[in-house]
């Protein structure tokens, strides 16, 4: 189970990241139906429907983030929630997949406009990965989209490069999918 409060941000040295600091931060795990974690959701909906003209279709259900075969994670600053993300085991969700037991997928990562570029997405996601790490992953994968650049470059300069498309949008001539191992 994973709860930190964080002063500062640590980074593996492998993963390429700027500095980043970070108080008042809490990343505690949450159910995905909890309101703090709900809310969150529907802002990240609500602005993948302003980019895409409708919010992400892929269908995405609680279950799917209780341990040990997922979790969700929400962060708090100063005692409001401020981002969210979660992992699920790829393979239990994709059955025809061909990806091994060990591959982690990233779902619902969304930080409020507010503290973009704070370092508190890179906690997050560092929470995130550790989560999985845990858990046994040894990968983790995720599908983005052309018109959601900032995220492209966050993953990008997390350590996450190129992979094959995969999963609900895959088709889609904008999505955009990425990895790397843990």
């Amino acid at each position: 189970m994973i709860q930190t409060t964080c002063s500062a941000v640590c980074v593996p040295a492998e993963v390429p990241v700027r500095s980043v600091f970070v108080s008042d931060l809490e990343i505690r795990p949450s159910r995905y139906g909890a309101p703090a974690a709900q809310s969150l959701i529907a802002m990240a909906q609500a602005e993948l429907t302003e980019r895409y003209g409708t919010p992400d279709e892929n269908p995405v259900e609680s279950v799917q983030f209780d341990p040990p075969e997922g979790a969700f994670l929400v962060a708090y600053r100063g005692g409001v929630p401020v981002a969210c993300a979660g992992w699920r085991t790829l393979s239990h969700f994709f059955e025809d997949s061909g990806v091994g037991d060990d591959v982690a997928e990233i779902k619902r990562m969304y930080a409020v406009p507010d503290v973009r570029g704070t370092g508190v997405a890179t906690a997050l996601l560092a929470a995130v990965e550790d989560s999985a790490r845990e858990q046994g992953m040894r990968r983790m994968v995720l599908e983005t989209g052309q018109r959601q650049p900032e995220a492209i470059r966050f993953y990008t300069r997390s350590g996450y490069g190129p992979i094959a498309n995969y999963g609900y949008y895959r088709d889609e001539p904008d999505c955009v999918c990425l990895g790397r191992d843990l």
